[in-house]
């Protein structure tokens, strides 16, 4: 299933490309826009977990930068039955954190400097472990190349309408009204449903769910209050939305198009499961 979405994606962006090139610079820029496609696919294949990592500006770590944290990941993922993936750390001061890369053999687990200053031993257990659902159910791939994908679209769209808005200004007034809206819409149609799966499976791999809930719950109210510098595209990856407190004073629209289901019905579900594992 998850190849399927990757296809959709794929084809979805070419075709967005070429429609695109074609409305601002008929025939020609629309070739052009087809071969930009093809490049974007693959390198959004092959170059999307690097590209997340440079939205959050995030290092990758080797175990004498971080024992604990490297050690915490290890176990975790023995339990998981996953091999070791690539650690990193973004130097954010809100907590949170984000599992990419395109298969189990090419995953990476991303925390916030901010994660580990505020979460206690067994929170962090229930965060990492989350992300390691993500990895385990093969959810990273799509969710990845949905977060490459709306970034170029909306970087794209911008290219566009600079160059072939003068032919068209309404296309190209269109399109950097629309796509970055476009970009969030797809964002949310994938990344909801995957969160209280992976909520399930990595409170069976931490085994308990109190400290995922725990940890959810803290999350939350941090996100509120303390903003964080990531492009939007990259968001939808945060275990929680990272971009709360940023969308402050904007109006009900930005629950409209947020990338995570309410943190509320994920810590009541969690703590459903008390007791079953």
């Amino acid at each position: 299933m998850s190849y399927v979405k990757v296809t959709f994606l794929m084809a979805a962006l070419t075709a967005f490309l070429v429609l695109l090139g074609g409305a601002l610079g008929g025939q020609q820029l629309a070739l052009t826009f087809f071969i930009m496609a093809l490049a974007l696919n693959l390198g959004m294949y092959w170059f999307s977990a690097s590209a997340v990592l440079r939205m959050y500006r995030a290092q990758v770590i080797d175990r004498d930068q971080a024992p604990e944290l490297w050690d915490m990941v290890d176990r975790l993922r023995k339990q998981a039955d996953l091999p070791m993936p690539t650690v990193a750390i973004a130097p954010q001061e809100q907590p949170n954190a984000f599992a990419t890369g395109r298969n189990h053999s090419n995953a990476v687990v991303c925390v916030t400097a901010g994660l580990l200053r505020a979460m206690d031993r067994r929170e962090l257990e229930g965060v990492i472990a989350h992300e390691l659902a993500h990895i385990k159910h093969r959810h990273m791939l799509v969710s990845t190349l949905a977060a490459a994908m709306a970034g170029a679209i909306t970087y794209v769209a911008y290219f566009g309408a600079f160059f072939g808005g003068d032919r068209n200004p309404i296309v190209g007034l269109l399109t950097i009204l629309l796509a970055p809206v476009a970009a969030a819409v797809l964002q949310m149609a994938i990344s909801r449903t995957n969160e209280f799966q992976a909520d399930r499976t990595g409170a069976e791999i931490a085994g308990s769910p109190d400290g995922l809930a725990s940890a959810l719950e803290r999350l939350e109210a941090m996100a509120g209050r303390i903003p964080m510098d990531v492009n939007q595209a990259g968001a939808s990856l945060a275990i929680v939305n990272p971009l709360k407190a940023n969308m402050r004073g904007r109006g009900g629209m930005s629950r409209l198009f947020s990338t995570h289901p309410p943190t509320e019905d994920r810590i009541a579900a969690l703590r459903e499961l008390r007791g079953t594992f």
